[in-house]
């Protein structure tokens, strides 16, 4: 006899399906954005359909198998290498789905587990696991509800969240170059007006890292731009028209800076949108994040291709920061020292003809 799952919200059930694909949508505004699900009990393709999305929802909770020391996570906690969505799907299942972009879980419809027992912003962190997140280091996991801090950090640069006193932050790795990218172009981001997460440098198992402070809460979640595409094309939305009417300024700002500080890796995985959990409904774009992979194509003043616009609009970073210049300004707050790029002179020129060129072009 298969099992059936309740989708929940915090402590709200908002939907259930069995692994037949039979659905139930108790609460359909509170659905996540990247999850669609139709109430069918007898069609076949619906079910098939709901099961395959409901799948590839709880897949894409867990690490994927290119993150660095994939292999070795899921060895200590006991899970094959899984490749199909379904099999991915079950390892997150192991642990409810959790994770800490937001406050959506699911269980058993025979358990009686609450969201109070195991959410990972109140209960305590593994941090014996960051071992093997950032080292790749072999260990036993024996409390499930506390693999998904490692498991829900997308990427390929290891990662791992780490609970201090004043909080839970995230610590990357990677390599020391990867390090001193993102910490550069953190204090460069700085300078300018613009939400951010704020990435400073720290030290792990004798190593330097950068470390961030969590944005999401039990009241605020975050929705990536590539999650809500889905919800878009389901709902005939125009997500730029929307974006533009949500927040501009956020937008603009992330195209100015990620054109300044040379960062090709702006995908739609790592932006998106600050969501109220108690209406689920975004508030704005969510912070600025995520630079390690800044001043590269750094060699040219166009830099790259900017990947935040829509699939069918063609521009280069420099187009993209002079359309935002001209519609909220450059928002510079302070003056960036050219001691800050000691070692890497021919970053700082670049970055110096970058800025001359948004300067002309203010309001």
């Amino acid at each position: 006899m298969g099992a059936t799952y309740h989708i929940m919200h915090g402590s709200q059930a908002i939907a259930s399906i069995d692994t037949e694909g039979r659905c139930t949508i108790y609460h359909a505004p509170f659905l996540p954005y990247n999850l669609w699900l139709e109430e069918c009990q007898n069609g076949l393709d619906t079910q098939f359909h709901n099961l395959a999305n409901f799948y590839f929802w709880c897949a894409s909770r867990m690490l994927t198998l290119d993150r660095a020391y994939a292999k070795e996570i899921l060895n200590s906690i006991g899970m094959a290498q899984a490749m199909t969505d379904r099999e991915r799907a079950q390892i997150a299942l192991s642990y409810h789905a959790l994770c800490l972009t937001d406050i959506y879980w699911v269980k058993e419809s025979t358990e009686t587990v609450t969201f109070a027992e195991i959410n990972l912003y109140d209960n305590p962190l593994s941090n014996a696991f960051v071992d093997v997140s950032l080292r790749g280091r072999q260990i036993s996991i024996t409390n499930s509800y506390l693999i998904a801090d490692d498991l829900s950090t997308g990427g390929t640069f290891p990662k791992a969240w780490y609970r201090e006193n004043d909080g839970i932050v995230l610590l990357k790795d990677g390599n020391a170059d990867a390090v001193e990218r993102e910490l550069l172009a953190s204090k460069i981001c700085q300078c300018f007006s613009c939400k951010q997460v704020v990435y400073q440098e720290s030290i792990y198992d004798g190593l330097k890292v950068s470390k961030s402070p969590l944005m999401t809460s039990a009241a605020y979640s975050i929705a990536s731009r590539e999650a809500f595409e889905i919800y878009a094309v389901n709902h005939g939305l125009d997500v730029q028209a929307y974006i533009d009417q949500l927040d501009a300024y956020s937008y603009d700002m992330m195209n100015i800076l990620d054109y300044l500080i040379g960062n090709t890796d702006r995908h739609w995985g790592n932006w998106g949108f600050l969501v109220d959990n108690a209406t689920n409904r975004p508030l704005r774009l969510h912070d600025f994040m995520d630079f390690n992979k800044a001043f590269s194509q750094y060699d040219t003043l166009p830099g790259a291709n900017c990947l935040t616009v829509p699939f069918s609009t063609k521009m280069t970073q420099l187009e993209a920061a002079q359309k935002a210049v001209q519609r909220s300004g450059l928002n510079q707050l302070a003056e960036i020292p050219k001691e800050w790029f000691f070692g890497h002179e021919p970053w700082w020129e670049m970055f110096c003809q970058r800025l001359d060129a948004l300067k002309k072009l203010e309001p």
